[in-house]
C-alpha cells in the first residue's frame, strides 16, 4: 500500500531579523535618496532578493572604489572591516551600515580580545565576507580555522592566551566539534562571552533536525553562497533524511527526487523570502503533496532597529518601519 504524500514544513525558517533589517535598509535608502543606491557585496546571500533590489535601482559592487565619489553606499549584513569603512570615508561616500547586530557583536569581541593581546581562533570559512570583516578588526591576532580537521594543525604563540570566536552562520554541531578538538590541544582556550552562532541559524538547524528524522527527502530553499542554507542540507542528511537538496527556485526541483518519496521536509535559509517557499509548496501540491504539517520548534519575535540614518522619514518623523520588522514565519 502506498504511503500518503505529505510535507513537513520546518518552522522557524526564512528571514531572520538581521536579514530583514538589511533588506529594508536598501529599500528605504532607495525611497529616501532615490536610485541608484550602491551596495557593497550582496546585501544578503540570496539571488532572488538581490535581483529584486537591482530592478528597483540598487547597484551591487565588489568594493567601494567602484562607487562614485560622494554617492550613497550600503554595507551588507555580513559586515565590513575597518579598512573598508576607511576607504569609503576617503571617497566621501555616504555609508549606511546594514551589518547584522549579531555580527557587530562578534566584531566587538575580536577588538576586545586583541586589545588584551589574545590570539583569536576564528572558526569560519576563509573568503566568506563575514569572516573577512571580523578578521579585519584584528588581523595580527586572528587565525581562521575552517574545519574540525584544521584544529589539529593550527599553531598559536601562547597557549595560555587564546580564545575562539565563530562565524555566525555555521553548523552548531561542527563548530562545537572544532572547539572540542582545539581544547584538547589548548586546555586554556577561552570561550566567547556569549554564543556567536546566531539564534536564527541555531533555530533553523533545530527545526530541520526534527523534520529530517521522518523525511524521505528534504528541500532547502536558499542560494549556493548562503552558508546557513548549505549547512541546513548537511544537517538534514546527518539527522536522518534519506536525501536533501538545495534550490533557489521551485522549478529546480527534479522529478526524479520525488520518485518513491512519501514525506518531504521543506525549510529555507535565513536570507530567503517566504514567497519562494510558497512556490515550492505550490509545486509539491501539484505533484500530489497536499497535506502540509508545520513542525514548529521555536517562536521568533526579535527585531532590530534600522541604521540610524533611516529611522526617520523625509519629514523628520519616526518611520513606521524603524524597527525593520515585517511578518515572517
Amino acid at each position: 500500500m502506498d504511503r500518503p504524500k505529505r510535507v513537513l514544513l520546518a518552522s522557524p525558517r526564512g528571514y531572520c531579523a538581521g536579514v530583514d533589517r538589511a533588506v529594508i535598509a536598501v529599500e528605504k535608502s532607495l525611497e529616501r535618496f532615490g536610485a541608484p543606491v550602491y551596495v557593497r557585496k550582496q546585501i544578503v546571500h540570496n539571488i532572488h532578493v538581490v535581483t529584486e533590489l537591482e530592478q528597483r535601482g540598487a547597484i551591487f559592487v565588489e568594493e567601494v572604489d567602484e562607487v562614485p565619489e560622494g554617492a550613497n553606499v550600503v554595507f551588507s549584513a555580513h559586515g565590513v572591516s575597518p579598512a573598508v569603512v576607511s576607504a569609503a570615508s576617503d571617497r566621501g561616500l555616504h555609508a549606511i551600515d546594514a551589518t547584522c547586530p549579531l555580527v557587530t557583536k562578534v566584531h566587538r569581541e575580536a577588538v576586545r580580545f586583541a586589545r588584551d593581546d589574545y590570539e583569536i581562533l576564528l572558526i569560519g570559512h576563509d573568503g566568506h565576507e563575514e569572516v573577512e570583516g571580523t578578521a579585519g578588526e584584528a588581523p595580527d591576532h586572528v587565525t581562521v580555522v575552517n574545519s574540525p580537521a584544521e584544529a589539529a594543525t593550527v599553531e598559536v604563540r601562547d597557549p595560555s592566551k587564546v580564545v575562539w570566536l565563530s562565524q555566525t552562520t555555521l553548523s552548531v554541531d561542527e563548530t562545537m566539534e572544532t572547539v572540542r578538538r582545539l581544547r584538547e590541544r589548548f586546555p586554556q582556550l577561552q570561550d566567547p562571552p556569549s554564543d556567536d552562532i546566531c539564534y536564527a541559524t541555531q533555530n533553523r538547524q533545530v527545526a530541520i533536525k526534527k523534520v529530517a528524522t521522518d523525511a524521505d527527502l528534504v528541500i532547502v530553499v536558499g542560494s549556493s553562497n548562503s552558508s546557513n542554507s548549505v549547512r541546513l542540507v548537511e544537517v538534514a542528511l546527518e539527522y536522518g533524511a534519506k536525501a536533501a537538496y538545495r534550490v533557489d527556485y521551485a522549478d529546480e526541483i527534479e522529478q526524479s527526487w520525488l520518485d518513491g518519496v512519501a514525506t518531504i521536509g521543506v525549510t529555507s535559509g535565513a536570507s530567503v523570502p517566504e514567497v519562494l517557499v510558497q512556490q515550492v509548496l505550490d509545486d509539491l501540491a501539484a505533484a500530489g503533496y497536499l497535506d502540509v504539517e508545520e513542525v514548529r520548534t521555536a517562536e521568533e519575535d526579535l527585531m532590530f532597529s534600522l541604521p540610524k540614518e533611516l529611522r526617520q522619514g523625509a519629514g523628520g518623523r519616526r518611520d513606521a518601519r524603524a524597527l525593520g520588522g515585517r511578518s515572517r514565519a
